[in-house]
């Protein structure tokens, strides 16, 4: 059995992480991480502040964190500290923490760390790849929408889009919107949807005269999130210390 303890316990997705692991036949759940204490699923739920000692007590295998940026970074120099494997399902983060988070993995622990952890946005991904190398010269926009309490804008996996563009079709300026009287360029528009409970939909657009191809992907529920997770999980415990991605657990290309 693979020991797990979540990050985030008592939010949307720390719920549907520990209802999965405690419904899964290789998997434990052996406590969880949040601002309050309490329980879920049958086991503890203690403050951050008494988070280490969890980890010490019960001696996990896997930490897997959903949280926010600030509160990740403390989580995974914390496992790191205590020789504990890593997914991160976190985004949001500044180019410091993240070189902060890699300084404490590198040596010491594996961690899969990713911007969505559905396995159709990683495919998503792949076919995006391979359809940058092939419409360089089409104006593309990137359209993403998310539920109304989502605080990072873009989201990660947007940025991961821009970014996977970047490496396909060449660097383009970004462009956050429109408004007033403009002339469209070279740029790669930009928009962001926020409303409701829109779990996550994320959708490219080429288009050139007389046509449009469009890739898209939409999550219906967060259990596709919380699958991936989970199976980053069963991958990562017994790594080699380093930092994969969802790439590697589902062994696809860049």
């Amino acid at each position: 059995m693979i020991k797990v303890v979540v990050c985030g316990a008592s939010g949307r997705m720390g719920q549907t992480i520990g209802r999965m692991v405690n419904e899964s036949s290789d998997l434990e759940l052996v406590g969880g991480i949040n601002l309050k204490p309490g329980s879920f699923f049958g086991v503890e739920i203690v403050e951050s502040k008494n988070a280490e000692s969890l980890l010490q007590r019960t001696r996990p295998d896997v930490l897997i964190d959903f949280t926010i940026a600030q509160a990740a970074v403390g989580n995974v120099k914390m496992a790191a500290r205590n020789k504990v494997a890593l997914v991160v399902g976190t985004t949001g983060f500044s180019g410091e923490q993240r070189a902060e988070m890699e300084q404490a993995i590198r040596g010491n622990v594996p961690a899969v760390i990713s911007s969505n952890f559905s396995m159709g946005v990683n495919i998503f991904w792949q076919l995006l790849r391979d359809a940058g190398k092939l419409l360089k010269d089409y104006d593309i926009e990137v359209i993403e929408a998310h539920h109304r309490n989502k605080k990072d804008a873009p989201s990660g996996t947007a940025k991961t889009i821009l970014q996977i563009l970047d490496e396909e079709v060449g660097s383009r300026k970004k462009m956050y919107g429109r408004e007033g009287m403009m002339e469209r360029g070279n740029e790669i528009g930009v928009h962001v949807i926020r409303g409701g409970d829109i779990v996550g939909d994320h959708k490219v657009m080429f288009s050139k005269n007389f046509e449009t191809i469009e890739i898209s992907h939409r999550a219906y529920d967060r259990s596709v999130f919380a699958t991936g997770a989970l199976q980053a999980a069963r991958w990562v415990a017994g790594k080699k210390p380093g930092i994969y991605g969802m790439n590697d657990v589902l062994n696809l290309g860049k």
